[in-house]
């Protein structure tokens, strides 16, 4: 099994479980993560039931090092994306059946 999904992988699955051409299902796919990406910018906040809610967090400016040359330097301030898996998820993942 491989490590990484694909969206490759994920426009395959909708082919052949849903039966949606292969061109509809990248446009499925593409639409999908535009969608989320655009709520979680505009609302800072994004929850997909029993799956789990992306957020937003706005980290300060802070002086980093490079730990190669022992230089200081400013890290800038900037945005990041964090995700918090749902109970029902957590318990998805934990659960001994395959």
């Amino acid at each position: 099994m491989r490590i990484n999904l694909t969206k490759k992988d994920l426009v395959n699955t909708i082919y052949m479980q849903v039966g949606f051409s292969k061109q509809i299902s990248e446009h499925l796919i593409d639409e999908f993560f535009f969608l989320i990406t655009l709520n979680l910018k505009k609302e800072k906040k994004l929850k997909l039931t029993k799956f789990g809610t992306f957020f937003i967090r706005s980290k300060k400016s802070r002086i980093g090092r490079n730990p190669k040359t022992k230089e200081d330097k400013i890290i800038s301030k900037r945005n990041v994306v964090l995700f918090k898996p749902s109970k029902e998820f957590k318990e998805f993942i934990n659960s001994k059946n395959e």
